[in-house]
């Protein structure tokens, strides 16, 4: 008797779906605008012919300390690395939602352990970090490790190489959405692929990166610089661009 019930839905499902078919010609759903905008694709990690270049492999022209002097990191043949204690860095340039490229490696000579190896971060408006740090072979508490959303998101796996060798990340973020008022409309959302490999799967951000206490957001502008931070290690970092969304 089951199937008798089951085989009469399927039927059913059939001629429903039939009916809807023969209602509509295929013109009826077709959309022809927008039409979306024809670009080149970049290959092998080179940014698409719509990117924002933010490191060209020459100069940090597109960055600044965060009083606006220039940026005071060492620059080197195709890449640049933290100056311990000279201060976090910052783009000219204000973004929000977008999809970042950014290629970094920690320093084979790094003696630190824990948070102390190799560690930097990158920020999305400067509020929302992603972890940097060498975590091959080096523990740590496990939402601060590479690839967390530091103290709010596990990564799904370790997907470091050893010391040395240049590590990737793409990142797409969705800025958070305030209203007039300052209240929260929307929170701000992220995935991270790191190496190729997902390590945050659109993930909730709880609100601005803290090293001790509770996320909270706070308004502010829909746009603003990305950070990279100066956490007293040396981390070289190469080919970065962004999209915006």
């Amino acid at each position: 008797m089951k199937n008798i019930f089951f085989t009469a839905g399927i039927l059913l499902l059939f001629k429903i779906s039939l009916d809807a078919q023969e209602k509509y010609k295929p013109e009826d759903t077709e959309v022809w605008e927008p039409v979306p905008e024809v670009i080149t694709p970049g290959e092998n990690d080179l940014p698409p012919s719509d990117a924002i270049i933010l490191f060209d492999g020459k100069d940090l022209s597109q960055w600044t300390m965060e009083d606006g002097t220039n940026a005071k990191w060492e620059v080197n043949d195709g890449f640049f690395t933290i100056v311990p204690g000279t201060g976090n860095i910052i783009t000219r340039k204000t973004v929000g939602d977008c999809q970042l490229h950014i290629e970094w490696s920690t320093m084979k000579d790094s003696k630190g352990k824990g948070q102390w190896k190799s560690n930097s971060g990158i920020f999305l408006m400067g509020l929302y970090e992603v972890q940097v740090l060498d975590c091959y072979n080096n523990s740590t508490y496990s939402n601060g490790q590479t690839g967390s959303i530091y103290k709010q998101h596990i990564p799904l796996v370790n997907a470091c190489k050893p010391p040395g060798q240049w590590q990737k990340y793409d990142i797409i973020f969705k800025a958070p959405v305030f209203d007039e008022d300052g209240s929260l409309i929307k929170p701000a959302y992220i995935t991270v692929i790191h190496n190729g490999v997902l390590i945050q799967n659109h993930v909730e951000i709880k609100g601005e990166t803290l090293y001790i206490g509770i996320p909270t957001y706070n308004p502010g502008p829909s746009k603003m610089p990305l950070m990279l931070q100066d956490h007293g290690c040396r981390v070289n970092y190469r080919n970065i661009w962004i999209r915006e969304l």
